[in-house]
């Protein structure tokens, strides 16, 4: 197994071009890139577009750090003398211009022979087995590979609560991931509406068009009343990916970093900082994949039930973890300390603190874009380091779980998601660094392919396991659907030869 070099690149976050006229004089393009350079941005491209006799136009591509910063350079190139700015694309909007997805048939509608067989008459057949056997639809309808990607805007990215409408890209890019990675298709759907039962009833009511339900950027504590309740309405799996993803993305890299240092995965101590949808979804999969001693802190200090003002899922957490009942603030979790998970907020993690750790320091510094300590800043401090980001190694990223899981659980048409199954999925991913396990190489790259299918069979084989798939569904035995339409088929043979023979022997006289 080939290992991926990771590249460094500057932490620039949006990239923008601008369309130039230079006036065709030697050295336009050098005082160009140097007057950009000044500004603190980065030339990635040129490309000339067109000339004419005195003048050259070229769009020149720049990775700046925010619009701020990129007005910046639009102003210094308008004061370049030989210089006149046309225009300014913005990388971001072109690549979401029209929207990320669409809709794709299967068979192509050509003459009234195709129109008959896919829609109507043909397709009242394929309606009335449904009706009759409601898992034929996993075999002849979309159901079988769909999913929804439901959120009703509250937590999205880093931008907080801006509404379902505004989180639409976000949703449209979750989908276009799932399409991309797992050939599952995905489909966007925003709820307006913040109350938990509601918003789980109008979910409940829209689920059976789907084989799976995928919660996207909802705030907590709703989030896990949402996921709960979804849960014992339906027959399909619900999974809440800010939290459930990134748990298992965490496990896979920790199963990886407790090799690196020579330590069972059960025997290590833990700090999760951070107890929101991820902190609590992280802490949950690492105790049911053995780790006992994990302490949950936050802005105050260690997680204790006792605390005034905790709501019903904190408390049950602060019961369940932390067995050596350690209070205070977070130097006293740390002190001794084998691994630190961070998914909290930017710069909350000082080196000093770390230094307090054991010495094989595992540190999982997953706030996005600033982690909780800079790795340049941990450096030779810690054995392993992690990240949220795609400019240093190791970076712990949802799209090494969530495609390959819904995969499989689409595959064996499975009913449920378990801790089982999201164990297996972590196994999985770890299983793809191999022998080329290191430090600086204890998770695969979200661009590996190879992840997906060994997480589907993974996930699905569990389930099949487990028990939680459809009885009788596609793909597991041949299904009630499947034995009516064979013996149909047999009775309509047997009629066609009776048929025969009677009209040969009528023939005969």
């Amino acid at each position: 197994m080939r290992r991926r070099e990771v590249p460094r690149v500057p932490p620039l976050t949006q990239r923008l071009t601008y369309r130039l006229a230079l006036e065709n004089a030697p050295g336009m393009l050098g005082r160009v890139t140097s007057a950009i350079d000044a500004c603190g941005a980065e030339v990635v491209d040129t490309a000339r577009v067109d000339e004419q006799r005195h003048v050259i136009f070229r769009d020149v591509s720049v990775d700046v750090s925010d619009e701020a910063h990129g007005d910046t350079v639009a102003a210094t190139l308008v004061d370049l003398e030989g210089v006149e700015v046309l225009a300014i694309l913005d990388d971001v909007l072109n690549a979401h211009e029209g929207g990320k997805i669409r809709v794709e048939v299967t068979r192509e509608v050509h003459d009234n022979e195709d129109l008959a067989l896919v829609y109507t008459p043909g397709v009242a057949k394929v309606c009335r087995l449904i009706a009759d056997d409601p898992v034929a639809a996993y075999r002849f309808t979309i159901r079988s590979n769909s999913v929804a990607v439901v959120t009703d805007g509250s937590a999205v990215l880093g931008l907080g609560d801006i509404g379902p409408l505004a989180s639409l890209p976000v949703m449209e890019g979750k989908a276009m991931l799932l399409k991309s990675f797992g050939g599952v298709d995905a489909y966007p759907i925003l709820v307006e509406e913040q109350d938990p039962d509601v918003f789980v009833d109008t979910v409940a009511r829209i689920a059976s068009g789907f084989g799976g339900i995928n919660l996207e950027d909802i705030s907590a504590p709703r989030c896990f009343e949402i996921e709960g309740k979804l849960r014992q309405r339906l027959d399909i799996p619900v999974f809440h990916d800010d939290q459930h993803g990134t748990a298992i993305v965490v496990l896979a890299a920790l199963t990886n970093a407790a090799k690196v240092v020579g330590r069972d995965l059960a025997s290590l101590r833990v700090v999760v900082q951070g107890i929101g949808a991820a902190g609590v979804a992280i802490i949950n999969l690492l105790r049911a994949a053995g780790i006992e001693d994990i302490v949950p802190v936050d802005l105050e200090g260690i997680l204790e039930a006792k605390r005034k003002g905790t709501d019903p899922i904190r408390r049950r957490l602060a019961r369940q973890v932390n067995p050596r009942e350690l209070s205070g603030q977070k130097d006293v979790a740390l002190a001794g300390a084998d691994v630190f998970v961070g998914v909290s907020g930017p710069n909350t993690l000082p080196l000093e603190l770390v230094q307090t750790m054991s010495e094989d320091r595992i540190v999982f510094a997953l706030a996005n874009p600033t982690p909780e300590i800079h790795p340049d800043v941990a450096g030779g401090h810690v054995r392993v380091m992690a990240t949220g980001r795609s400019d240093f190694p190791n970076q712990i990223n949802n799209v090494l779980a969530f495609p390959g899981l819904f995969r499989g659980l689409l595959d064996a048409a499975a009913t449920a998601v378990t801790d089982e199954m999201k164990i297996a999925a972590a196994e999985a991913i770890a299983s793809m660094v191999g022998d080329d396990l290191a430090p600086d190489y204890i998770i695969p790259s979200p661009f590996d392919r190879g992840v997906v299918p060994v997480v589907a069979e993974a996930v699905a084989s569990t389930a099949r396991a487990q028990g939680h798939v459809r009885p009788g569904s596609y793909g597991s035995r041949e299904s009630e659907s499947e034995a009516a339409m064979h013996e149909a088929a047999r009775r309509a043979v047997r009629r066609a030869v009776a048929q025969r023979f009677a009209e040969e022997d009528e023939a005969d006289g």
